[in-house]
């Protein structure tokens, strides 16, 4: 079937000296990746290997045979071109950590069209956006509400947060939780919006342990994903 659809670059693999396998979020029927033949070769053609860095957002004409299988892309061309995140390395550090992080968390191939505009308008926020230190942990708040593990309500007085049943306490949990300054920094995140989150306060050392409690959050509620690799260069960044 030939579909036109927006889709949000999440990795390119290099297949043999020519090839690329994209995986992509599309905006019609989720997760679907590609099959590029020769496009590391190709200097003219529509299909560019520059087309596929990583989160570009796309429309794409493809040919969606079906569900576990590696699709066709028949044209391409960009939607939004960035204008600050390939050039800042804060910025382009952020997006291999997302696109990473997104390539694990996102495997249905079906559509979700609220959870695709989120990212979708998440990324242009931080390409036009100088205040970012904060980001990544806004964007890993906001989008644990899509995959359904984000508390539905905010218990300020609450003491603690545990991390493996997803909900507030009074009780202090045996294992992974929030408690004190983390608590009040979560609460704050999960609270705010693309206007507010950037005035969040917290030292560089609060920040990077919410950070890692975040990852063992979704590592609890999403089975098989692992810490990224890029994490090491965001605590290097911000830590």
């Amino acid at each position: 079937m030939l579909v036109t659809t927006k889709a949000i670059v999440l990795s390119a693999i290099k297949y043999s000296d020519t090839s690329l396998i994209v995986k992509c979020y599309t905006e019609s029927e989720g997760v679907k990746s590609y099959m590029l033949k020769g496009v590391l070769a190709a200097k003219r053609g529509k299909l560019k290997a520059s087309y596929f860095q990583p989160l570009t957002q796309l429309e794409i004409v493809a040919n969606h045979r079906g569900k576990g299988t590696l699709e066709r892309l028949s044209e391409v061309r960009v939607l939004y071109y960035f204008q600050s995140i390939h050039i800042d390395i804060i910025k382009n550090s952020i997006v291999f950590f997302l696109s990473e992080t997104l390539a694990s968390v996102l495997q249905e191939e079906e559509e979700n069209k609220s959870m695709f505009k989120f990212i979708e308008s998440s990324i242009q926020w931080l390409d036009t956006h100088e205040e970012v230190a904060n980001f990544h942990i806004f964007f890993l708040l906001k989008l644990s509400r899509y995959l359904g593990f984000q508390p539905y309500e905010i218990m300020e007085d609450a003491k603690y947060f545990d991390l493996q049943e997803a909900e507030y306490t009074s009780i202090k949990p045996k294992h992974s939780y929030l408690s004190e300054d983390q608590l009040q920094l979560f609460n704050a995140f999960l609270g705010s919006d693309y206007d507010t989150f950037v005035y969040i306060r917290a030292s560089k050392a609060t920040r990077k342990e919410l950070l890692k409690a975040i990852i063992r959050f979704y590592q609890f509620h999403l089975h098989g994903f692992r810490e990224p690799k890029s994490l090491d260069v965001l605590d290097q960044l911000f830590g």
